[in-house]
């Protein structure tokens, strides 16, 4: 059985990531991968890269033996998302949608 999945651009997952974490407030990485469509081991190294741009913050925990890392967006993330993003996705939608971008 072939899978249908679909290709995702870059910048769309980082709008996933972002509009996510606004939603919630906070997650944990797992949910976050989760409620993203994410894979940890593929996708990580885009977290990473949000973090060192500062458009999320990363507070890691210690419970116990364990470390649980939990996930937040900064106003550097939610104003990248409305001023960058949200521009780009009406000049260039997902899935081929035609464009309802109008200059005048």
């Amino acid at each position: 059985m072939v899978g249908t999945k679909k290709y995702r651009d870059r910048i769309y997952i980082v709008k996933d990531i972002i509009l996510t974490l606004s939603e919630y407030g906070e997650l944990n990485q797992t949910s976050l991968f989760s409620f993203c469509g994410l894979n940890i081991t593929k996708h990580k190294q885009i977290l990473d890269n949000l973090e060192q741009n500062k458009m999320i913050q990363r507070i890691e925990t210690v419970e116990g033996k364990r470390t649980i890392t939990i996930f937040k967006v900064t106003q550097n993330g939610m104003n990248f998302c409305n001023e960058i993003i949200e521009p780009f996705e009406k000049l260039f939608p997902r899935g081929g949608r035609p464009s309802t971008f109008n200059p005048e």
